[in-house]
């Protein structure tokens, strides 16, 4: 990485919702950026997943637990192995901090 990455910038080039786009890889974890809008599917994953909210506000819902709000400038980490899903009443943007194997879908 030779330049600066502008959020806003990346935040207009999503495909859409649920697709993320890698911005940048740092040690053995990429960070990625997506749009949340709707219900993602529950899913696990082997490994923890960090969330960070950048614009708007959404919830993740994890299996027999109480759902976790966030809103710009939260963040929140999805221990590996539970049961999980963001949803967004609204569209938001997140950043995701997880190794690079790591599945959108979980395991």
């Amino acid at each position: 990485m030779t330049d600066a990455i502008s959020l806003t910038d990346a935040i207009s080039e999503l495909p859409g919702p649920f697709q993320p786009r890698d911005l940048a890889v740092a040690n053995d974890t990429v960070v990625r950026l997506a749009r949340l809008d709707g219900e993602f599917p529950w899913h696990h994953h082997d490994e923890d997943e960090l969330f960070l909210c950048w614009e708007g506000t959404f919830r993740l819902e994890l299996e027999g637990r109480a759902p976790v709000p966030l809103s710009a400038g939260e963040l929140f980490v999805v221990p590996k192995g539970l049961r999980h899903r963001p949803v967004a009443d609204a569209p938001a943007h997140v950043l995701l901090i997880e190794r690079p194997e790591t599945a959108q879908y979980g395991n």
